[in-house]
């Protein structure tokens, strides 16, 4: 049973947006007083929260499927529905969320830190919302948008001050338990540490984190063994200490050979942009073990050359306990140095929200090549978010979406865009409604006089043309001559007489 996840594929949904009401408000003696329908609620938002407290992503290993609550419909009596409640997911520090396409979203850093990883549907409107002094009545009202449904991708990159590398079996576990109260599995094989562990230790006055992280072999930038997959949490780390096992008794390997490999791999190991390569941070080498009797030979013999390598050496047994207080006072002074320059850097450029220009273009039309014809395909929010609002079962709703697509300027852009009557019109992308524009179709909302929920303008076009009338009219005037003659034939025939008795 897995007890430690650090990479999961959320499945989101979030809520939807509850629907408008159409309802007209009936009183004794007032059987029509006015639109009394109310507003849908909101759908709920999935919120990731980092925390703290929490160290794995291994709740949504189980349960990657996630659903915030839908907003409730509205009702009459002006009575709106109920947003719905937003899902708040924990995480660890150190989260970052990408998509589908690998591309960053949010880098949760630091506790506290909120990201919207899936944001809810909005509510429709009633018709007492979308009454006017045109339209005092309107039987329609909007219906609520889905909220956001796809997938997330969540790495955890463990955030700490040091990171303890080294290969398998080195005494990274042992000297984390050592330095700090954590207690992770101790066992004499190798990769006994399937995750990191976490740890806090305290020299002095400074305090900070230091991660286990599992060991490294030959290739494991490569993907061999459990580096390429835990080496990522060696990214946020501001120091590294090199743990070199002096008492293996593995052929071929000693503490010189094991560091030339480690540092093999750190160098191959890309880390994203703007941060320091691997190799240029501070490092510390402690070379484990010594309390083993040919352990402590050997670590006296490979530290002169070590030193020489500039780096800085420390003798130590994780089991006795030894040499581990000047090694932790040590690894504090790179922190406070590392913690120093971070606090002397520039602050961070503030971000500056402007808000879009009121000339912007809202929507954009692409010309498509299609089988019978081009197609002409409107993108854009608005467009999208109002077709999605539209019940197309109801004439007046979708006469409505007409005046607002002509008022943004739609019909005068498939003009240019040299689309004509008839043409193959589509909103949004993927499969959408799809319209046979008729130019025609203009913004005459305030003059319909139809009944509730419905358009005249969507009505057939039957107006007979100029040629039509004509031979109507050269119709009736035959039909009223030859109704006169015969009236003629009748009374020459004796069938009538007119009132003074003449036949």
């Amino acid at each position: 049973m897995a007890t430690f996840v650090d990479q999961v594929t959320l499945h989101l949904r979030a809520g939807h947006g509850g629907n408008g009401c159409v309802s007209v408000r009936r009183e004794k003696f007032k059987p029509l007083a006015g639109p009394d329908g109310g507003n849908g609620g909101h759908g709920g938002d999935i919120i990731l929260v980092a925390d703290p407290q929490v160290t794995t992503l291994l709740t949504y290993h189980r349960g990657p499927y996630r659903t915030s609550p839908n907003g409730q419909p509205g009702m009459g009596d002006h009575r709106h529905g109920a947003n719905g409640d937003d899902l708040e997911l924990p995480v660890p520090v150190g989260t970052v969320v990408t998509d589908e396409s690998g591309e960053v979203l949010a880098d949760l850093d630091a506790p506290g830190i909120r990201f919207i990883a899936a944001a809810g549907g909005q509510g429709g409107l009633g018709n007492a919302a979308l009454a006017t002094t045109k339209r005092k009545a309107p039987g329609f009202a909007l219906l609520g948008t889905p909220g956001w449904e796809g997938e997330l991708r969540l790495e955890l990159k463990t955030v700490a001050d040091v990171a303890l590398v080294g290969f398998p079996s080195a005494g990274k576990s042992s000297l984390i338990a050592s330095l700090s109260a954590a207690r992770p599995k101790i066992a004499d094989y190798p990769f006994t540490t399937l995750h990191p562990n976490l740890g806090v230790v305290e020299a002095g006055s400074t305090r900070f984190t230091v991660a286990d992280v599992p060991g490294l072999i030959e290739g494991a930038s490569e993907g061999k063994g459990l580096g390429l997959e835990f080496l990522r949490h060696v990214e946020r780390c501001s120091a590294l200490l090199h743990v070199l096992d002096c008492a293996t008794l593995e052929p071929g390997r000693d503490p010189l050979s094991d560091l030339d490999v480690i540092l093999s791999e750190l160098r191959a190991y890309p880390v994203p942009e703007g941060q320091t390569p691997l190799l240029e941070r501070p490092q510390l080498v402690a070379l484990n073990k010594v309390d083993v009797p040919d352990a402590h030979d050997l670590a006296a013999l490979v530290r002169p050359e070590l030193e020489q390598r500039g780096y800085r050496v420390f003798e130590i047994s994780a089991v006795a306990r030894t040499g581990l207080r000047e090694l932790s006072f040590a690894l504090a002074e790179l922190v406070e140095e590392d913690r120093a320059r971070k606090a002397a850097e520039p602050a961070p450029q503030r971000i500056v929200l402007r808000p879009k220009a009121v000339n912007a273009a809202q929507f954009t039309v692409r010309v498509e090549g299609g089988t019978y014809g081009p197609v002409y395909r409107i993108l854009g929010d608005k467009p999208v978010r109002w077709v999605q609002q539209t019940d197309f079962t109801n004439d007046e709703a979708v006469g409505f979406l007409a005046d607002r697509l002509a008022k943004l300027g739609v019909e005068d852009e498939l003009f240019r865009s040299g689309a004509v009557a008839g043409s193959t019109v589509v909103i949004g992308e993927g499969e959408s409604i799809v319209f046979d524009w008729e130019p025609t179709l203009t913004s005459t909302a305030e003059l319909m006089t139809g009944p509730r929920g419905s358009d005249g303008r969507l009505d057939p076009n039957v107006r007979p043309t100029r040629n039509q009338r004509r031979e109507d009219y050269f119709d009736r005037m035959d039909a009223k001559a030859e109704a006169r003659a015969e009236l003629v034939r009748e009374k020459e025939a004796g069938l009538w007489a007119d009132e003074d008795g003449q036949a």
